[in-house]
């Protein structure tokens, strides 16, 4: 409380002295006292002397003025944050590092006179302090380094001043921000921060989101002028020697590289050609600076509507012409003259007859010629190519080499005085000889009037000789005339060659011009500097005032005026009427003016009247002027010759006349142009104008500086200005050396500090409300953070924290504090943190110590019980005293164990009981929910069917109107399609027609063949009946012989008795004989019958191939019965045919075996399918069964997921199996389903063969019917088995092809039954788990069983309907039988007659085997013709597309042009389209035609390329001809019939190589297409996924709590609270996904998969590298925790698409070592080499980036020391890498495309209609 009052007072007496000292704005009352004070306390108002001006700013700000603020509020802030308590650290002044820092030792207390200090290297100090004026505080460290100076808590110069030290000199970044500001240090040393990965990288980036650099600045330029089409300017200023052209130079750079132009041209490198030429002749080595641009530059760069450079345009200022006639020591003249001396010696330089630099006075006069790592004679040959690019010829070329030696040898002229008053220039001069001969002079004209002058008054015209120092003055001032002429005639060139003929659009300009300079003796030079930079320094207040008030109007920040140093009363001093200027300009136009009379009157006016004019005390030539800067002694020598800049109009008049054309030029009169100002501002070159003669209307040097000045205003006021502050860090030009003391005065002279000032009067601190939250998240309650608005939550924390609501304001986005108030959060925040730590160390400690003391104590009970049981033991040990322990142990063991006993009993009983009630309890309670659930899922199911039926008529409707709209268009389409088919049929009719007219004349000449058959036939039957008449007629005659004979008989009686006996045995024998034959040819029919009815099996499978033979035979049957009729009586031909039949016999015993086994066979497989399928459900139930044992419901439902559990229905137990194995069941279901189209095919061709059959049995048995009718006689039937028997070879045949695929099918049906066992196994194991899967598997298998069976029993049905028909041809063949019997009746009635006919016999025995003859050959075309019938059953492809060579464009248009991937990808196989080409490519080289080949080759080329070309950017396109180029390129090559590609083939695959042609020119072809489509595929993916990478791997932040915010400047972008369209790892996840299913979608080879992925990880990893290197607040421990989890996240992602070995991951370990080396530990020398043995895949010069670039987040993390940075520094020494910065992100890994063989068969590729490719035929 006492502490409180305390601050309470001291800030009532701090606004009491406040309130002493204020004034009211705009009151006009200099600062009074407080000025002194701010002297003596060297702090950034110590400069600021000047009136004040009115301006925005805060409406909360005091009424004070700007000192006095200042003082006030830095009081105000120390009271309130710290009160300068004990360990505060303040910065002191110091006379050689103008700020050092100190620790507050003892409490600072109101009142106290010494503030007790310790400074840093522990000396103590008592330092003497003014109340109210106390030492500026400290910065804390975590605020040290900041990008920008504007984050700073508090804005002073030595905050200021120290943030840039540890920035240049330990971090070395030269580039910072303040404000609107780029601060650049000069490094005096190159630094690999400027090449074209850089430029890419800041292209396109927010400028607060990138570390400071030129190129930031130059793509905010660039970015505005594209964006609000409003010109811009970049200004550059700085002293000699800060770097400003180099800057300006990688400014210009920029904008060439970012706005490469269309046209050939080169537009961009002619505007950075022209640097080389204008520094050469326009900069020149000074003490300062080797390459001092001693004029100023503006640089116009137009650009087109598309922001495109088109054109340049350039203005120059006040060139030092001084310089060319004299140079200080250690200076030298423009650099081209010493390029020009340099290349003297060489033969087109010859004539100019120059020599060495030291030969010349001009050259030689600073006494260094040579710079030191400068090659002037290689810097010349640079300029004549500069030259030469600008597309100056050579002519020019030596022309102004000319006048640059002539005025060489101008400054060699020796003038020789004459006396006193006169000076002569020798005849022989050499030099002036060489001068006028180069420029075509006369030599004796020069010599006269470099030594004399002309007078004109009114009466006459004098010639006054001159004295040597007039000659030589007036010899200097024609070199300095000439060369000015030279250097505004080459900058007009320029512009000529940067001309462009279009319209300008937009420009940019760049502004390259000298800062505030001053030096120990100030010139007429000086002063126009110094002049321009007040006019530069106001325009840049005005501006920053002007961003102030924009920034708090769009915040909603209430504002009013503050007063702000302005120099408009400077400006007036020199510009004003009757100002210095014009002053001037009234004494030069006196002819007796002198420096000392305008001296004089400038005393006279401003001398105690100006403040701001002074005269020196000890100075009588010299007045001093009060700058912004600072005061600067001007010396009035030389001010009015300077300012004349006169030659003598002689000389002026010689040269006009010079017979050189350029030098003629010159001083040539030309009219004055009109001024440019409007309201369109006009670059011009800022050419002198050389006016007449007349002394009156002469334009003096002053005058033209002021007015091309003010053009440069009116062009900066008209755009958008950018600064660029170049700081020298110092004089001795040592790489990163800070020179406290210089860097101050330019500090102050550039305006920067006015700039911090201006910010630290209003609220420099600004934070949005995110970031504010993430930081001091830490100092909220808990009820604070339990509410959901952000906003409310910083606005209620702040109001809690900081009591006067004067220190912060609240934005829209943004929270605006005033300075000192971060740094008192961030002591609160860190005291916060100190505190938890505390408190977690003493709970850490004393947990330590006590379990330390439990150790202890426990190890000394231990001792003390060993300790006293020894001692008792040594008391009380006897023999009688263990008796007794030990019976006592014993007694206590039993009587434990018993009472153990008992209580075990007692709870088990109890136990028991109560199992039984609660289970009982449980399963009622189950019973009844099941019971509810049941319930309600009769419910349930009622109310979904009613929705769903609801839901499906809806759905029916509408795709009832689809359908409807769809069929009309497809019938119309079918119309169309109709009609061109009808035209197609009409053509085809008129071909039938022809062909129905060739068949009518082979009908009739079958006819006429019948017909002649029919005649044959009925000459045979005429035959017949003559030849039976014959037999009677023989038969009567032998009727009659025989009566004739028994007449004969009984006369001769008697003589016959003896040859009766012997006749009658021969009878007997004979009798015999025939009876053994009869009973043999018995014993053949009763073995042929059991024989034929196993052959009726054998019949049904040749029926096929005797359906033909029959039809052909029918004909030659009915001859042969005529002819078999005729010949009755040869029995002996019947013996032969009986003889083969009984051979027959044999054989159809053995097939009848076959058959037989066949159907036992048959049966034995039927019983083990039936077998099977008992046994899988036996197995299924037994399962079933086991499974209801063995689940635990509860356990499957807490495994369950809560989608699950929604869905539970009342049968939990049942259902929880069922939802498991539905995921299971699918891929059976899947190998399942494809089984049973296998068997369902194979079941199709068995029922097609038995449908065949069929058919065919019917036809024989109507064949078998007619031939009962025909089959009159026995001879038929011989006829017929004589045919069979030549059938029994094929039916041998046959019968084994059916065997094969009986065991085939035998084998099929093995592996399904085993593959069906295997099955039941893994459905075992899984339904230990999932029950309703075995329910559905068993499903499954019955189903397949069942249509086994089904069509088994088909098969059954057939078969009984083949034997049905078999024992219908077996009764046949009984009635064939009985036919026998008769013949052989008749055999033996016509015995007798067999002698009588043999000779018939031997004739139609030789008719018979003619007939045998023609049915061989019949046989043999009926064996052919069923093979060619077989043969045409089923369509065999060639895998070739026939297309005409008038249908190829239309080809190429629908399947390469016109194709769409999406939605067909999915639907065809990858590469179909490839495909499909390769078949037409195969159907043309089949033709041997090569035009045609060649043809369709070139198109598909040239059509792949097309449809590439006109979907560039289209990613899925690319993807899928990518894809299809490989599968066309692979086909090339599989089919090409080279060895090494057909390895892989199938035999049927290498028939389909190609056969006419070799076609690996186009191999290499395409493979070059496919190359350029994957380049262009990787580009486009970049493009894509770029814009995410930054966001995504380094600013999301992937670990919640670890992340932290520091203070942020001007700089930095605004963020709304919602921040929901960031991008996150998860977007570059997400965009990686949809690349990589793409490519796998349109079937890209999976090696070119993985190429592709390797390629983008290498640019995430890359562009994330590239951006943390330019990013130094991302370079912190908590950063490289973020980066190294999302890396992560991508190997997780790697790892899912089995990815991880495409060395992808690889490409990321640049980025993981980065994120490594941000988390390790940087202190020690054991660090240092972990790093330097860690870090391989870093460069050197990445690994001391990152080590400079590392940022704490907070106080408790340190710094990189130097001396850490030092020793990795002497470790990389030794490596060899890239000396890049930057890795290259265009860096494209080599591509291969694999040769993978298409698994794919040609002939089964199918073409979907959707190809509109109709009009190809497959082959």
């Amino acid at each position: 409380m006492a502490e409180k009052l305390q601050k309470q007072s001291v800030m009532r007496r701090g606004r009491e002295d406040l309130g002493r000292h204020g004034r009211r704005l705009g009151s006009g009352e200099e600062p009074g006292g407080m000025a002194e004070v701010e002297d003596e306390r060297g702090s950034v108002g110590s400069q600021l002397q000047g009136p004040k001006q009115l301006t925005a700013l805060p409406a909360e700000t005091p009424d004070l003025s700007s000192n006095d603020w200042y003082f006030a509020f830095n009081l105000l802030k120390l009271n309130l944050s710290y009160s300068l308590g004990q360990y505060n650290r303040v910065w002191i002044p110091d006379s050689e590092e103008v700020w050092k820092s100190a620790e507050i030792a003892k409490d600072y207390r109101v009142g106290n006179k010494v503030l007790q200090l310790l400074l840093e290297d522990g000396t103590e100090l008592d330092y003497s302090v003014d109340p109210e004026c106390l030492p500026p505080l400290r910065n804390p460290d975590i605020l040290v380094g900041e990008n920008d100076l504007t984050a700073l808590s508090y804005l002073h110069e030595p905050a200021v001043l120290h943030n840039l030290r540890i920035r240049f000199a330990e971090s070395k970044l030269i580039y910072t921000y303040s404000g609107i500001i780029l601060v650049a240090m000069n490094p005096y040393k190159q630094l690999p921060i400027y090449g074209d990965p850089i430029i890419h990288a800041y292209s396109g980036q927010n400028m607060g989101d990138m570390d400071p650099h030129i190129f930031a600045v130059a793509e905010e330029a660039y970015k505005q002028m594209a964006r609000n089409n409003k010109n811009q300017s970049i200004i550059v200023s700085g002293e000699s020697g800060a770097g400003k052209t180099v800057s300006a130079r990688y400014a210009m750079r920029y904008f060439a590289t970012v706005s490469k132009s269309g046209s050939n041209a080169h537009v961009e490198d002619k505007v950075l050609a022209s640097n080389p030429i204008t520094e050469a002749v326009g900069n020149a080595k000074t003490t300062r600076n080797d390459n001092s641009s001693r004029f100023g530059k503006y640089t116009e760069i137009s650009f087109d509507e598309r922001n495109q450079i088109t054109g340049a345009n350039m203005r120059t200022y006040l060139l030092e012409k001084s310089r060319v006639v004299f140079q200080s020591e250690n200076e030298r003249n423009y650099h081209i003259f010493y390029q020009l001396c340099a290349s003297a010696q060489q033969s087109e330089f010859k004539h100019l007859k120059l020599g060495s630099a030291e030969e010349f006075n001009y050259t030689r006069m600073g006494g260094s010629t040579v710079l030191e790592g400068v090659n002037d004679r290689a810097d010349m040959i640079e300029t004549q190519k500069t030259f030469t690019l600008l597309g100056f010829k050579e002519d020019f070329q030596m022309d102004v080499f000319k006048v640059l030696a002539a005025i060489l040898h101008l400054g060699n002229v020796q003038i020789a005085a004459v006396g006193n008053e006169r000076s002569v220039i020798s005849e022989d001069d050499g030099h002036l000889e060489v001068f006028c001969e180069l420029l075509g002079l006369e030599s004796g004209r020069v010599a006269q009037w470099l030594c004399n002058r002309k007078i004109v008054t009114t009466s006459e015209t004098v010639v006054k000789p001159m004295t040597r120092p007039q000659a030589v003055n007036a010899r200097d001032a024609l070199a300095k005339k000439i060369y000015a002429h030279l250097f505004d005639f080459i900058v007009e060139r320029i512009n000529q060659a940067l001309q462009f003929s279009g319209k300008q659009h937009t420009f940019i300009g760049v502004l390259d011009i000298y800062g505030f300079e001053t030096f120990d003796v100030n010139s007429f030079e000086q002063f126009c500097i110094n002049y321009a930079n007040e006019k530069l320094q106001q325009q840049f207040n005005l501006h920053v005032f002007k961003l102030e008030q924009e920034e708090y109007m769009k915040e909603d920040i209430p504002w009013t005026l503050i007063d702000f140093y302005d120099n408009q009363p400077v400006i007036d001093l020199i510009e004003a009427k009757m100002g210095i200027l014009e002053l001037l300009d009234e004494e030069c136009l006196l002819p007796h003016g002198t420096d000392e009379n305008w001296l004089q009157k400038l005393y006279n006016n401003f001398v105690n009247k100006n403040s701001l004019f002074e005269k020196p005390r000890m100075s009588n030539t010299s007045f001093i002027i009060q700058h912004f800067a600072d005061k600067v002694e001007y010396k009035c020598e030389g001010f009015l010759e300077k300012n004349r800049d006169t030659v003598y109009d002689t000389l002026v008049e010689i040269l006009r006349a010079s017979k050189f054309h350029l030098c003629a030029s010159f001083f040539q009169e030309n009219p004055v142009p009109s001024s440019p100002f409007g309201s369109a501002i006009t670059v011009k070159s800022a050419k002198p104008v050389i006016k007449p003669n007349n002394k009156h209307f002469r334009s003096t040097v002053g005058s033209k500086f002021r007015s091309s000045l003010y053009l440069l205003m009116e062009t900066l006021n008209a755009t958008t200005p950018h600064y660029v502050r170049c700081i020298k860090p110092n004089d001795e030009k040592l790489p990163f050396e800070f020179d406290s003391k210089r860097i101050v005065q330019q500090l102050r002279a550039c305006g920067v500090l006015e700039t911090i000032r201006i910010s630290a009067q209003s609220y420099p601190s600004r934070w949005t409300y995110i970031e504010f939250y993430s930081r001091y998240g830490i100092l909220m309650t808990k009820q604070e953070l339990s509410f959901s608005d952000k906003k409310e939550v910083c606005k209620v924390v702040l109001h809690r924290l900081i009591q006067d609501s004067n220190q912060y304001q609240f934005g829209k986005t943004k929270i605006f504090f005033r300075a000192g108030q971060v740094a008192y959060l961030e002591k609160l925040r860190l005291d916060k943190l100190r505190q938890g730590c505390i408190v977690i160390q003493k709970h850490v400690r004393g947990w330590l110590q006590r379990k330390k003391f439990l150790r202890e104590r426990r190890a000394a009970l231990i001792i003390q019980q060993y300790f006293r049981g020894q001692q008792t033991v040594r008391k009380a040990v006897t023999a009688t005293a263990l008796k007794e322990v030990w019976a006592a142990i014993v007694i206590q063991k039993y009587c434990r164990a018993y009472l153990v006993r008992n209580l075990y009993q007692l709870i088990r009983v109890a136990t028991i009981t109560i199992q039984a009630y609660t289970r009982g309890f449980l399963a009622r309670r189950r019973y009844q929910k099941m019971l509810k659930e049941h319930k309600a899922m009769i419910l349930q199911k009622y109310a979904r069917a009613w929705l769903a039926r609801r839901r499906f008529q809806n759905i029916r409707r509408f795709v009832l109107n689809i359908q409807l709209t769809y069929r009309v268009q497809r019938l119309q389409k079918k119309l169309e399609d109709q009609n061109k088919e009808n035209h197609g049929l009409v053509e085809k009719l008129t071909s039938l027609a022809a062909l129905r007219a060739g068949d009518v004349e082979k009908i009739q000449k079958l006819e006429s063949e019948l017909d002649r058959a029919a005649a044959h036939r009925q000459n045979y039957e005429e035959k017949g009946m003559r030849y039976r008449a014959s037999v009677e007629e023989k038969l009567a005659k032998l009727q009659k012989h025989n009566s004739e004979l028994e007449i004969q008989k009984e006369q001769i009686q008697l003589k016959l008795q003896e040859k009766t006996e012997e006749l009658k045995e021969k009878m007997d024998n004979l009798t015999k004989q025939l009876f053994d034959d009869v009973q043999k040819e018995e014993q053949q029919r009763v073995f042929l019958e059991k024989s034929f009815e196993l052959k009726t099996q054998d019949y049904e499978k040749q029926i096929r191939s005797l359906k033909e033979e029959i039809k052909a035979l029918k004909d030659e049957q009915m001859q042969l019965q005529r002819q078999l009729e005729e010949e009755r009586v040869t029995s002996d031909g019947l013996k032969g045919e009986v003889a083969r039949l009984s051979k027959q016999a044999k054989t159809t015993s053995e097939f009848e075996k076959e058959i037989e086994l066949l159907q036992t066979q048959k049966i034995d497989v039927e019983k083990h399918v039936q077998s099977q399928k008992r046994e899988m459900r036996e197995k299924m139930s037994e399962i079933t069964r086991q499974l209801l044992e063995s689940y635990d419901i509860e356990d499957v439902r807490s495994r369950l997921s809560l989608e699950d559990l929604e869905h539970l229905n009342e049968d939990g137990e049942l259902w929880f199996a069922y939802e498991g194995l539905k995921k299971a069941t699918r891929v059976l279901e899947n190998h399942f389903q494809s089984q049973k189209d296998c068997y369902e095919k194979e079941i199709e061709a068995l029922n097609f063969k038995v449908v065949h059959l069929s058919q065919e049995i019917n036809h024989l048995q109507k064949l078998f019917r007619e031939e009962n009718d025909i089959n009159e006689s026995i001879r038929h039937e011989v006829t017929r088995l004589t045919s069979e028997n030549m059938m029994i070879p094929d039916f041998k045949q046959q019968i084994s092809e059916l065997e094969k695929q009986k065991r085939d099918l035998e084998i099929r049906l093995n592996e399904q039954t085993e593959t069906m066992k295997g099955k039941l196994e893994e459905l075992s194991n899984q339904l230990n788990h999932n029950q309703e899967e075995e329910g559905t598997q068993r499903k499954t298998v019955e189903a397949q069983n069942e249509i086994h069976t089904k069509e088994k029993e088909k098969l059954m049905d057939k078969i009984q309907e083949i034997q049905e028909a078999s024992e219908h041809l077996r009764k046949q063949f009984e009635t064939e039988n009985e036919v026998k019997s008769s013949f052989q009746q008749e055999a033996s009635r016509l015995t007798m007659e067999k002698r009588d006919l043999e000779e018939e016999l031997d004739m139609k025995e030789r008719v018979i085997k003619k007939l045998q003859d023609q049915v061989k050959t019949l046989t043999k075309t009926i064996e052919k013709a069923n093979d060619v019938h077989l043969s045409s059953g089923p369509k065999e492809y060639l895998g070739m597309l026939e297309y005409k060579i008038e249908d190829e464009a239309k080809l190429i248009q629908n399947l390469i042009l016109d194709l769409k991937p999406r939605g067909v990808v999915v639907n065809m196989i990858p590469g179909l389209p490839a495909h499909i080409l390769f078949m037409c490519v195969r159907y043309a080289d089949s033709l041997n035609d090569a035009d045609m080949l060649k043809s369709l080759m070139n198109s598909t080329i040239s059509g792949i390329k097309q449809v590439v070309k006109e979907h560039l950017e289209d990613f899925e396109m690319l993807s899928f001809w990518l894809s299809n180029t490989c599968h066309f390129l692979n086909c090339l090559k599989q089919y090409s019939g080279e060895e090494e590609f057909m390895k892989h083939n199938s035999p049927h695959q290498n028939k389909n190589c190609l056969n006419n042609f070799d076609l690996s020119e186009y191999r290499q072809i395409l493979s070059d297409v496919a190359i350029r489509i994957y380049h262009q595929f990787i580009i486009v993916m970049e493009n894509n996924i770029q814009p995410i990478i930054v966001p995504g791997m380094l600013e999301y932040e992937s670990l919640q709590g670890i992340s932290g915010l520091k203070p942020t400047g001007f700089r930095k972008r605004s963020s709304s609270i919602d921040d929901t369209d960031a991008y996150t790892v998860a977007s570059v996840l997400q965009q990686l996904s949809y690349f990589y299913s793409t490519m796998c979608q349109n079937g890209l080879d999976p090696e070119i998969v993985r190429q592709a992925v390797k390629q983008l990880f290498f640019l995430i990893g890359a562009v994330t590298l590239n951006s943390l290197f330019l990013r130094k607040d991302m370079c912190s421990c908590r950063k490289g925790m973020q980066i190294r989890c999302n890396i992560s996240y991508l190997e997780e992602w790697l790892k899912d698409k089995n990815l991880q070995n495409n060395l992808a991951k690889e490409t990321l370990e640049p980025l993981s070592q980065a994120a490594w080396l941000l988390q390790v530990k940087k202190t020690t020398d054991s660090d240092a080499k972990e790093i330097y043995e860690r870090c391989t895949s870093l460069s050197a010069v990445q690994i001391i980036k990152i080590l400079n670039s590392y940022t704490p987040i907070d106080d408790f993390e340190k710094r990189v020391t130097p001396s850490f940075v030092r020793k990795v520094q002497a470790l990389l020494a030794s490596r060899e890498d890239s000396s890049h910065l930057m890795l290259d992100t265009k860096y494209l890994f080599q591509v291969t495309f694999p040769f993978t063989p298409s698994p794919h068969a040609l002939e089964m590729i199918q073409i979907p209609s959707s190809f509109k490719l109709g009009f190809l035929n497959r082959l």
